[in-house]
């Protein structure tokens, strides 16, 4: 017997364990009624909920030079932390570790730098089109604005054409 006899399902066994950590009361006897249902299914919780994402994804030219610079940054704190050390310790290591982290740290600032860079000429390419004050969608409404008019005008030429305004006759004979 798997325990399901008694009017109690697997999901809602799994759900009493599961569940907000509070412990699922079960009726051992009595009635098989709604209440005992109702009561389970106020105590059944998903354990996760889906919760949309609070900001879109990186682009990927921008979120590779981002860990890129986190590993450069990453190993420039360890350096300096190995060069404070052997200085502590006298060792004949502290100096070369000393020009190492600078080099790292002109390093760093290069990487974090190149982040920048990177997002700010991927928004300038492809345009920013989550803020409502882009400039990308400011300059294509005006396109799209300037090929309505071109249309337009073509279209009335074309009327003009074939209402005869293009054989050279007066409209008063």
């Amino acid at each position: 017997m798997t325990g399901t006899g008694d009017g109690e399902d697997r999901a809602g066994t799994a759900a009493g364990i599961a569940g907000s950590g509070a412990p699922a009361t079960r009726k051992t006897g009595g009635s098989h009624g709604t209440g005992d249902e109702a009561h389970r299914q106020v105590n059944h919780r998903p354990l996760w909920a889906e919760e949309p994402a609070r900001r879109r994804r990186l682009p990927d030219p921008v979120r590779t030079s981002a860990v890129r610079a986190v590993i450069i940054v990453a190993v420039t704190l360890i350096q300096a932390m190995v060069a404070f050390l052997c200085t502590l310790a006298g060792s004949w290591l502290a100096f070369p570790m000393v020009i190492s982290s600078v080099v790292s740290t002109i390093l760093a600032t290069w990487g974090v730098l190149d982040v920048w860079v990177t997002r700010q000429v991927w928004n300038q390419r492809n345009g920013v089109v989550s803020a409502p004050s882009s400039t990308a969608r400011a300059l294509r409404r005006e396109r799209r604005r300037a090929r309505r008019q071109e249309r337009s005008a073509q279209r009335a030429q074309a009327r003009i054409r074939r209402q005869g305004g293009g054989t050279g006759q007066l409209s008063h004979p």
